[in-house]
């Protein structure tokens, strides 16, 4: 996908549908111009030419980037080297975070070149909606899991079976047993201890206690 797309979003690429070598592009065997060609760390070299849209802060970027680069820089990009590179910059949160809040997109000077549609703000704000659901899908699963290793380790502690028979009836696999044990015992070792409740101190009872003004005072004359 390259960046002079006229699809919703051409920045919202997934970096696992990168693919690390597409089969009908790759030779069988790396010709010598292939072979002679030098890995190059496109983050850093852009990073140093161009730092007002490609430095700590994420900048959305200019349709048809790809172009104006390899303009400025001829020869220092292969296609395919800054094609991957710039599908995983843009599909990066912070860039997709970007793209809903700036109005603008940037060129390689950091000037405003164009605004950003609405479609493709919309379509930003529900990729980072899809991942943070994704996120705390997994992040229940983990916890899940956690607790039924505590569970196991508990059990396991406390059976007379024997671990084949042990494992029969939790439904595991006999040689999975003692990963699973292991890691519960490390979570177990890692899991803060609870925090110490101190007693509240004690509120005197003055119920039918005279009240302060009246402390160490007679009766009042009729």
């Amino acid at each position: 996908m390259s960046m002079n797309s006229e699809s919703p979003l051409p920045e919202a690429v997934e970096p696992a549908d990168v693919p690390a070598a597409v089969p009908d592009e790759e030779p069988a065997a790396p010709s010598a111009a292939s072979a002679a060609e030098p890995a190059i760390d496109c983050a850093a070299v852009l990073k140093q030419l161009f730092p007002k849209v490609f430095g700590a802060k994420a900048q959305p970027l200019k349709l048809g980037i790809q172009a104006d680069i390899q303009a400025r820089s001829p020869g220092t990009f292969s296609k395919k080297a800054l094609s991957t590179f710039l599908r995983r910059h843009t599909a990066n949160h912070a860039y997709l975070i970007a793209i809903t809040k700036s109005q603008h997109r940037f060129d390689l000077d950091g000037e405003p070149s164009g605004d950003i549609s609405a479609e493709h703000r919309e379509a930003a704000q529900a990729e980072l909606t899809r991942r943070r659901g994704n996120r705390e899908a997994r992040l229940v699963a983990e916890q899940d899991a956690k607790r039924q290793r505590a569970s196991l380790l508990r059990d396991f502690s406390q059976t007379t079976l024997t671990p084949a028979n042990f494992c029969a009836l939790r439904g595991i696999a006999a040689g999975d047993l003692d990963g699973l044990l292991a890691v519960a015992r490390e979570e177990a070792a890692n899991e803060p201890a609870p925090p110490v409740r101190r007693p509240e101190p004690r509120r005197p009872d003055t119920r039918g206690r005279p009240a302060q003004a009246d402390r160490g005072r007679g009766p009042k004359p009729r």
